[in-house]
């Protein structure tokens, strides 16, 4: 009876085993993967698009070494033509925008004071000049006589100082003549140089004094620009070096350093600089505002990259290359920068030919594929 108890439990214990197996046969579903062999697969690489104008090519390259610049344009050779005798005003014979020529004359003043005033002067010196010359002849006659001894010596010399103070009465008549002489001349105003009339500040009939501005002339033919650069880069600028402007509306001209202020502007503690610009056609105008560089440098033939491909990390600088269709991070060695174009030198780390990406496009996972596609 106990063996048979023992046969029968055993036997029991067989079935529950079985169908405890066969439970969990049946929960597990056909195909699925153990956890194990799930988690010691890598996980797939993530896929990044770029469009053609995100990707930039390193290549050769000339870059300037350069400082900004900005600044009005102004005529290097400029007058205000003003008045140099008083009166009413009887002509102005130019207005704005005309061209004129040195010595053409472009205003008359009413010279009828000054025509009574020439006359008088005449006068008087024709005088003096009779005057003159009986002392002088005075004088001869009497010279003869003294060497004879029929007059005295005392004598003489009183025909002597007579003569002397006729020769001073004639050259002052003579002076106050070409006083009212020159008056008269600047009645008629002419202008200094070649250029353009740049304003008309008189009409007729007004009434002028010394020093009333009448007209502006400017000539247009050679401009400079004044512009600030600072203290720290002064050392690095020299006179003769070119200068690459924009000016607004008129395009891209050259220019050359030709003076450097000796001393600082208060305030802004910056050095004042000036570029010659030939403008021979005259395609430029005083007043203009243009910007530009001083190139300090000139390096030819370097790899460059634009200058927001290039991305820091604490001390490091680095780029994000497309390498056989995957993304790569590359570090590498700055060096010069054209602050015109934009470029920086990739003095080590990347060779020419590599594809960047050009602009920062956030964070970016080296090793993922690269897919391009259209706008």
């Amino acid at each position: 009876m106990t063996r048979r108890r023992k046969i029968l439990t055993g036997a029991l214990a067989t079935i529950a085993v079985i169908a405890v197996l066969g439970t969990a046969a049946a929960v597990r579903k056909p195909g699925a993967v153990p956890a194990a062999a799930t988690a010691a697969q890598p996980a797939p690489a993530g896929l990044v698009e770029f469009l053609p104008s995100d990707l930039a090519e390193a290549a050769a390259q000339d870059l300037h070494v350069s400082l900004p610049l900005s600044g009005g344009l102004r005529a290097l050779n400029q007058a205000s033509v003003k008045a140099k005798v008083s009166g009413e005003v009887r002509q102005v014979l130019v207005r704005e925008g005309e061209a004129v020529r040195a010595g053409q004359v472009i205003v008359r003043i009413d010279a009828t004071e000054y025509q009574a005033k020439v006359a008088q002067a005449r006068g008087q010196m024709l005088a003096a000049r009779g005057q003159y010359e009986n002392s002088r002849q005075t004088f001869e006659r009497n010279r003869e006589l003294v060497a004879k001894g029929f007059i005295s010596k005392t004598a003489f010399d009183n025909y002597q100082s007579n003569l002397d103070v006729a020769r001073a009465n004639l050259d002052a008549a003579q002076g106050g003549l070409d006083v009212a002489q020159k008056a008269l001349a600047d009645t008629v105003v002419r202008s200094p140089l070649d250029g353009l009339v740049a304003a008309r500040a008189v009409h007729p009939g007004e009434k002028v004094s010394p020093d009333t501005r009448l007209v502006d002339v400017v000539d247009l033919r050679a401009l400079e620009l004044e512009a600030p650069i600072p203290t720290a880069d002064v050392a690095r600028a020299a006179i003769g070096q070119a200068v690459r402007l924009d000016v607004e509306g008129s395009g891209r001209f050259e220019g050359r350093l030709v003076r450097i202020n000796p001393s600082a502007v208060p305030g802004s503690r910056s050095i004042m600089v000036y570029v010659r610009v030939d403008n021979p056609d005259a395609r430029l105008r005083a007043g203009m505002f243009a910007q530009g560089t001083l190139v300090l440098g000139h390096r030819a033939g370097v790899v460059a990259v634009p200058a927001t491909a290039i991305r820091g990390d604490g001390g490091r600088a680095f780029v994000y290359s497309v390498e056989n269709g995957v993304l790569a991070e590359r570090e590498v060695r700055p060096g010069i920068r054209d602050e015109e174009s934009g470029l920086v030198e990739i003095a080590g780390g990347l060779a020419a030919g590599a594809q960047v990406v050009r602009n920062n496009l956030g964070t970016l996972r080296a090793g993922s594929r690269v897919k391009l596609v259209k706008a």
